[in-house]
């Protein structure tokens, strides 16, 4: 829109990106003099006009100058098109979560201050993904027994649902939003062996990823998986207490042992020796 005296602006109000790509922030304008050969300074802020943060500043001598960045955050932003002749277009690459904002392009012809002007529109970037699943795991604890779990991200959040080996879809047990761009569902009480997938889905795409769950079984059918578990804990534990015993170190000429029943053995040895009567 129009800034003052012949100044004007010409930037969208919006602009959508992909998460992992690079997107274009277009910015033309015109001034009263319509064509500048000497310096010139091309800024891009966040946030606010005029007092947002700067994340892209360039600075040229002349129209045989080329821009120079003196400030490029993340190092991801290009100048793309020509301050002198009165583009300020910029390309952002490789964009994350963290660069969803509004942007001001801005242009300083001299230092005077009617030689400098900025948008106080802006163009508000906007960020897509398509679904992606960061986490699937099956785990086993007294409160959900076997439970699966799937975490997914997306723009927007996708939804989630699971299909288990019988190829049936399982009754959502616990669905919870985690940061502001990713969800995570549970499948809790699994009964059947096999393959469990879990299936995301947003309006860029649909992706899947599967895990599987194989319980141990007694044979009269019980899952003794939990079972086995604690049997191993334990024999660790008795074979550590078995090493502790065994352990000793040569002090005063004499093994001394950690164990009391070590200890006791030791010394019922020597009352076999004792002297029997003088």
């Amino acid at each position: 829109g129009n800034v003052g005296n012949n100044w004007s602006f010409h930037v969208p109000k919006e602009v959508t990106g992909e998460v992992g790509k690079s997107t274009t922030l277009s910015c033309l304008f015109s001034h009263p003099q319509k064509t500048h050969s000497g310096p010139l300074t091309a800024i891009w802020r966040i946030d606010h006009p005029y007092n947002g943060t700067v994340v892209f500043k360039c600075m040229s001598n002349n129209s045989n100058d080329l821009c120079k960045p003196t400030i490029n955050r993340m190092n991801k932003f290009q100048l793309i098109g020509n301050p002198h002749s009165n583009n300020l277009s910029i390309s952002i690459g490789n964009l994350t979560w963290d660069d969803g904002n509004k942007y001001y392009c801005r242009v300083e012809l001299s230092s005077d201050r009617h030689d400098k002007y900025e948008t106080r529109t802006g163009t508000q970037l906007h960020l897509a993904a398509p679904p992606r699943i960061i986490n699937i795991t099956i785990g086993f604890d007294q409160f959900r027994g076997y439970h699966a779990i799937c975490i997914a991200e997306g723009e927007p959040a996708p939804s989630l649902h699971w299909t288990d080996p019988l190829n049936t879809n399982q009754e959502i047990r616990l669905t919870r939003p985690l940061m502001k761009h990713q969800t995570a569902m549970e499948l809790h009480y699994l009964t059947q062996d096999g393959k469990y997938t879990c299936g995301a889905t947003n309006s860029h795409g649909r992706v899947e990823a599967s895990v599987y769950l194989f319980k141990f079984k007694s044979g009269n059918g019980n899952d003794i998986g939990p079972g086995l578990l604690l049997a191993g804990l334990a024999f660790k534990l008795l074979m550590l207490l078995v090493l502790l015993c065994s352990a000793a170190w040569y002090r005063n000429g004499e093994y001394q042992y950690y164990c009391s029943f070590c200890r006791r053995a030791q010394e019922s040895t020597y009352e076999n020796y004792e002297p029997k009567g003088h």
